[in-house]
């Protein structure tokens, strides 16, 4: 398993294009208003340090993960990468899997889900809404319950549109909300640090056209992970 380190930069993989980094809980994923340390600066700061680069350091934001979920991310080091990375966004070539802990068990317990959402920038908040709303975008997902007990569930998810709060707004929806989700899912989320992790990423190497793919577990020695083996379900078959 991975081990979370607040303060240590987690690296699964570098190279003169490209670098892919766990990014852990509750840190933003790039500088917003804020202020806060965020993940993209870490790393700018990490290779002008190590590399001892001059001047601003070049670090594309390829895709972005919400400030309370933890897992893999790929950063680009140079335009050309990012411009790759971010055509293979549009033509669905980059895959993203999570694993959510979900209050209760879907039924079926494998599924699509396909919504129309809308995010109120006030205060950061998406909401479920029709397709004739203004500024309505629409929100597709797979998920799959992998393990279960009495009161929760493990799920992959799968998403095919990458909207902002998309996996907690849609489980949400459907009244399985993720695990200490108070935002979206209420006192039936359970308040604890949210059970949501983007737990492998595919994507082709934008240089060499090598199909690469990272998993990045999440920790398992904390709640509510620690009550599913994790390992065994995410061991390649």
């Amino acid at each position: 398993m991975t081990q979370q380190n607040e303060d240590k930069l987690v690296i699964l993989h570098e190279d003169n294009h490209i670098i892919v980094v766990m990014k852990p809980q509750n840190l933003a994923s790039c500088p917003d208003e804020s202020g806060d340390d965020n993940l993209l600066d870490r790393i700018r700061e990490y290779v002008k340090t190590t590399y001892d680069k001059p001047g601003n350091v070049y670090i594309g934001l390829v895709h972005r993960l919400d400030r309370p979920t933890g897992g893999v991310m790929v950063f680009a080091k140079t335009s050309k990468a990012a411009g790759r990375l971010g055509e293979q966004m549009k033509t669905g070539d980059f895959e993203k899997k999570y694993l959510a802990v979900l209050n209760g068990t879907p039924n079926p317990e494998s599924g699509t889900l396909v919504n129309y959402l809308k995010k109120n920038t006030v205060n950061n908040m998406v909401y479920l809404c029709t397709q004739a709303t203004d500024g309505a975008k629409m929100a597709s997902l797979e998920y799959r319950i992998l393990q279960k007990d009495e009161r929760l569930s493990l799920a992959e998810v799968r998403l095919h549109t990458g909207r902002s709060h998309q996996i907690r707004v849609q489980m949400a929806g459907i009244a399985h909300p993720v695990y200490g989700d108070m935002r979206y899912g209420g006192e039936r989320a359970q308040k604890g640090k949210l059970a949501l992790w983007a737990y492998s990423l595919t994507f082709t190497h934008p240089v060499t056209k090598e199909r690469m793919k990272f998993i990045c577990e999440p920790p398992e020695d904390e709640t509510p992970w620690n009550r599913f083996d994790v390992v065994s379900v995410l061991r390649p078959q």
